[in-house]
């Protein structure tokens, strides 16, 4: 390889293995299978979990449409030729090249951070759930972004269920009735879909709970819902889940939930038992510890060749760069900050497969190109058979418009495994009838062994 002597190996350090630290590091190797063979070249995979999620696929999996572990790959079997770390990067120093990382050895040993040396950084940590200082939230909110999250939702949706059915104390039974929804994004939107579709479904089992006794509310601080499929297939979203007898308040802040009682900033007030925050996500920290340069929301300032602004050696994609639209219309005027690509899957997909090339391109010596790609439009899903679309500009709703979602996911989630999975999935969901199990108790799998050695609950007679 170009300026760099037979002995010498390259060190390629992939921080996070979401979206584009998976792809970005799938398509390294791919290519650079001869180096890789040789010796010359490595690949290090950084992430707090052995597996990336496949986050389209966790409204269904929160509803039980779609097993919880075929919403995960498992890095080490896509990416047999990489070294994956589990562990976490809590410091870059680029000018060293040089990377901090915690790993659950060093924890558990008490030894402390390691330092890994490399030559090209890709800096692809994802997001965090970005939360505001709403008074209550840190104690009584639920996530929506890992498939741990998804799944303790479902379990706890029908928990509520549970409560409500054994108990005679009206308060109680209405606040585990009331399920509140904050983000009118993709996650809170087909998160709420999906679940009062399956909870109305599991009513049908307890004989004193109605449909029409759940309260489904879903609060959005704009004007409308899933900006992403367009103004008029955002009203149809909201026409249909209202028609479904979901209270959708728009133009509408949680103001409060304190004591399990939201607060609207319209005056309503609702005594709940859940309360789902899915209202918007921010760059995740350690972007800032880099002393790379940020844009003003805190992501990193990317060229459209996808390299960080102004720096050698790093690269970034997805919901941790700026990275400039070449296909959106120039600004007006050259003091204008040109518009930048939207932090979503369908951009860091094909962003992943282009940094992987310049990199290859890079360590061989050859030309970079840049990134452009024309937004193609979305899907989403309002539950089961229903959906809304915009795409290349044509618009559906209803069953072909969830068809058409279900279809383009199964194509993207990767692996062939994971699409038959999937697949086999769905049909034997269309066949019988749904799993409305809930499986609380995994959550804490030590808890009866616990009680059972702490009071001798299942002592035997001496």
């Amino acid at each position: 390889m170009s300026s760099r002597t037979s002995n010498e190996v390259a060190r390629i350090l992939v921080v996070g293995g979401g979206y584009v630290g998976m792809y970005t590091a799938r398509r390294l190797q791919q290519k650079l299978k001869h180096e890789l063979r040789q010796g010359t070249v490595e690949i290090v995979v950084v992430d707090p979990e052995p597996y990336m999620t496949y986050q389209p696929f966790l409204p269904e999996a929160a509803a039980g449409s779609i097993s919880p572990r075929h919403v995960v790959v498992p890095l080490r079997r896509v990416l047999p030729h990489c070294h994956v770390v589990i562990g976490e990067v809590t410091a870059i120093d680029h000018d060293e090249r040089k990377a901090v990382i915690t790993t659950l050895a060093a924890e558990e040993t008490g030894e402390g951070a390691i330092q890994v040396a490399y030559d090209e950084l890709v800096l692809a940590p994802g997001s965090v759930s970005r939360t505001l200082p709403v008074p209550g939230l840190a104690d009584v909110g639920i996530g929506f972004k890992t498939v741990e999250e998804a799944i303790g939702l479902r379990n706890h949706v029908l928990e509520q269920l549970d409560i409500a059915s054994s108990t005679r104390d009206p308060d109680v039974r209405d606040a585990a009735l009331t399920f509140v929804f904050v983000g009118g994004g993709y996650a809170g939107v087909e998160a709420l879909a999906e679940l009062e579709d399956m909870a109305r479904y599991a009513v049908r089992y307890y004989h004193n709970i109605q449909p029409e006794d759940m309260k489904w509310i879903l609060v959005e601080a704009t004007d409308r819902i899933l900006p992403e499929v367009g103004e008029e297939m955002g009203r149809y979203a909201v026409r249909e889940l209202r028609a479904r007898n979901i209270d959708v308040r728009l133009e509408t802040r949680l103001d409060s939930c304190e004591k399990r009682i939201a607060v609207l900033s319209d005056g309503a007030r609702f005594p709940t038992r859940t309360l789902v925050w899915t209202a918007g996500v921010k760059p995740h920290p350690i972007l800032a510890a880099t002393k790379l340069p940020l844009n003003g929301r805190g992501r990193l300032k990317c060229t459209a060749a996808l390299q960080v602004d102004g720096v050698e050696h790093a690269w970034s994609a997805g919901d941790a760069a700026a990275v400039p639209d070449l296909t959106a219309e120039p600004p007006a005027t050259p003091d204008e900050p040109r518009a930048t690509c939207a932090p979503n899957a369908q951009h860091a997909l094909r962003q992943a497969k282009a940094l992987a090339e310049n990199i290859v391109a890079t360590l061989r010596g050859g030309d970079i190109t840049d990134y452009a790609h024309k937004y193609a439009g979305s899907v989403a899903s309002l539950g089961l058979h229903k959906g809304v679309a915009h795409v290349y500009g044509r618009k559906l709703k209803g069953y072909p418009a969830w068809f058409m979602h279900r279809a383009y996911h199964l194509s993207r989630v990767p692996t062939f495994n994971r699409k038959a999975r999937v697949l086999a999935e769905w049909t034997l969901a269309g066949m019988f009838k749904r799993e409305i199990v809930s499986l609380g108790s995994l959550e804490n799998p030590r808890a009866e062994f616990e009680l059972a050695a702490g009071t001798g609950r299942h002592n035997e007679a001496s």
